[in-house]
């Protein structure tokens, strides 16, 4: 299956945050955003540069948006992303929306995601 995947442009973090409600102001509202709230902790994908110091976060991430909307019956979106990064060596963070999925992936690796990405069939813009 070939997916066409668009790179973000905005430095993203990953962050750890307690369990308590409201969702922070500072995770701003544009760009990529993601909330996840789980008994136990509050997970934020958000901005880099808005994150505070005090907060633990994860920082340097890039997105990879894959082109939709897609519809919810389709199989294998996400294995055929993670089985090349896992081939590579690439770790990844993956998010999904109603529309589409999102895999981020280290800075650092991003040029070696995308070289494998591209070996696997799939178009990067």
């Amino acid at each position: 299956m070939a997916l066409t995947l668009t790179i973000g442009s905005e430095p993203l973090a990953i962050c750890r945050l307690p369990a308590s409600p409201p969702l922070p102001s500072w995770i701003g509202n544009h760009g990529l955003r993601s909330a996840t709230w789980t008994a136990d902790e509050l997970s934020v994908v958000c901005g880099a540069a808005q994150v505070p110091k005090d907060v633990i976060a994860e920082e340097g991430w890039r997105s990879l948006q894959v082109e939709g909307p897609l519809d919810f019956s389709l199989t294998g979106i996400l294995l055929a992303i993670a089985a090349p990064l896992a081939a590579a060596n690439i770790s990844l963070f993956a998010l999904s929306t109603f529309d589409t999925d999102y895999v981020l992936v280290k800075e650092a690796d991003l040029n070696a995601a995308v070289s494998a990405l591209k070996r696997a069939g799939h178009q990067i813009h």
